[in-house]
């Protein structure tokens, strides 16, 4: 018999992204067995996606939240993409703005989005046998459904997962929020099982409430068990690690494939990458104004710049590495330190160095197609996505070894001469400078063992598959639990 999932998260492609959360949420649905499980996927009806979908949105039901704050209405509706349905909780007061976070009033707008879903169900008579929330903005639901819905058997036989994309990012709020707005007893709140301090967490109250916890690697699902990364929590998931466990995210091998990938000037594959990437190569340096040479050593970096991201170690041998015979191509936004340093880079080392400014996908898919090394030495990494679209285009990775970075760079090994990318283990601009030289002789004085590692990283199968039955078959055992 066909089990029902609903995925819960608060982005998607193909209609709205801020970051990893959205492909892993459009990708894996896609890559489950849909015999076994029919996926839908409920996602707020942001400004982005009401602009440019609402005439190809179908009505499904209409609801109405009333707490003590909360006194609002909302549309459902429907659209079916790729095969898997997604349900839309459509409510401008809360939704209908240019961004996605970042509000003063974001504990409401998430509150009202849980609190929707509850509604939802009741209002088309669905109930799912399993809801996967994704990362703190769902992170009540299971608490909602297992303390003010437990009454309701529909909803109380309903299994309940959460997945951990980053546990930096939590959703701290003033107690007040379960009580005003989402409309939790004071009962619940002074038995510790929504207190986060004098506070409420609601990330910590998903772990608390779900019945299996999940995050986006093995290596990350250790570390986050440890008090240097557990982020406040760890003393939580070491007593829940018979229900934690780490499924490493892939990537859509649809839409980022070298073979038929419209944004790149040439297409290639595993016959042809030498001459592709050369031709991406010149068609990126042409692009961005950089001197045009298809031999020389060219080096990206596709990022958020934080201080997570490892900027500042290459921030601290960026003198080092701009004396070397290379290139370096820079698309991202972040902190303004960051930013104003690649834009002074930029400025002194012009055809050599090139900052953009802010996103472009098209772009981005040039960069890891024409560039020979992606830079990623994370402090910390959950899964990363980056390292596998490089891979896929032939690009080696250069990254630390932590989380998911760990879990998807066998590095370069000088002896064996395998692999299929460069990493450093201690978080130190040293270790970074170390590895980097050596893959920048690798490059230059071996380019047959260069060559291997290029076809090392674009067989690898970086698709969701694997993890899809990861999931098909925690799936199965959270339902005979």
């Amino acid at each position: 018999m066909v089990k029902d999932i609903l995925f819960v998260s608060f982005e998607s492609l193909p209609f709205i992204k801020t970051g990893g959360l959205a492909d892993v949420v459009y990708a894996l649905p896609k890559a489950i067995d849909n015999k076994k499980f029919k996926v839908k996927i409920v996602l707020p009806l942001l400004k982005k996606i009401k602009d440019k979908y609402i005439y190809d949105l179908k009505p499904a039901g209409h609801i109405y939240i009333n707490t003590h704050y909360i006194h609002e209405e909302a549309n459902i509706l429907s659209y079916t993409n790729e095969g898997i349905e997604y349900l839309f909780i459509e409510n401008d007061t809360f939704f209908y703005r240019d961004g996605v976070y970042g509000y003063d009033d974001d504990a409401a707008r998430f509150s009202f989005f849980n609190l929707a879903i509850i509604e939802m169900m009741f209002n088309l008579n669905y109930f799912p046998d399993i809801i996967h929330c994704h990362d703190y903005h769902s992170g009540v639901l299971a608490a909602l459904c297992k303390l003010r819905f437990n009454n309701v058997p529909q909803i109380n036989k309903i299994k309940h997962i959460y997945t951990i994309h980053n546990l930096a990012f939590q959703g701290i709020y003033d107690k007040n929020v379960l009580f005003d707005l989402l409309g939790f007893s004071y009962l619940d709140y002074a038995n510790g099982s929504l207190r986060y301090n004098n506070d409420t967490n609601f990330m910590k109250i998903a772990l608390e409430f779900s019945d299996v916890i999940t995050t986006v690697s093995n290596t990350y699902a250790q570390e986050i068990k440890t008090k240097e990364y557990g982020e406040g929590l760890d003393s939580l998931l070491r007593g829940r690690s018979n229900d934690l466990c780490g499924v490493i995210n892939g990537i859509d091998t649809l839409s980022f494939n070298p073979k038929n990938d419209s944004n790149l000037i040439t297409n290639y594959d595993l016959r042809n990458f030498v001459s592709g990437k050369k031709k991406c190569k010149k068609d990126l340096q042409q692009t961005l104004g950089l001197n045009i040479n298809p031999d020389i050593f060219v080096l990206g970096i596709v990022s958020r710049l934080t201080n997570q991201k490892g900027i500042d170690l290459i921030l601290k041998e960026l003198k080092h590495i701009l004396q070397m015979d290379i290139q370096l191509v820079v698309l991202g936004t972040g902190e303004s330190i960051y930013e104003n340093s690649f834009k002074e880079m930029e400025y002194n080392h012009k055809g050599k160095a090139v900052y953009y400014c802010g996103y472009n996908e098209a772009l981005a898919h040039k960069i890891y197609a024409g560039i020979d090394m992606l830079l990623m030495p994370s402090q910390f990494e959950p899964c990363g996505i980056s390292q596998l679209i490089s891979q896929r285009y032939g690009t080696l990775p250069l990254v630390r070894e932590t989380g998911g970075l760990k879990d998807t760079v066998n590095p370069f090994n000088k002896y064996e001469k395998t692999g299929d990318g460069f990493s450093f283990n201690h978080y130190s601009s040293y270790n970074f400078k170390q590895v980097l030289d050596i893959a920048y002789n690798l490059y230059y004085q071996d380019t047959q063992t260069w060559r291997k590692l290029i076809k090392n990283a674009m067989k690898k199968d970086v698709s969701f598959s694997s993890s899809a039955r990861d999931y098909e078959n925690i799936y199965n055992w959270v339902l005979n639990r």
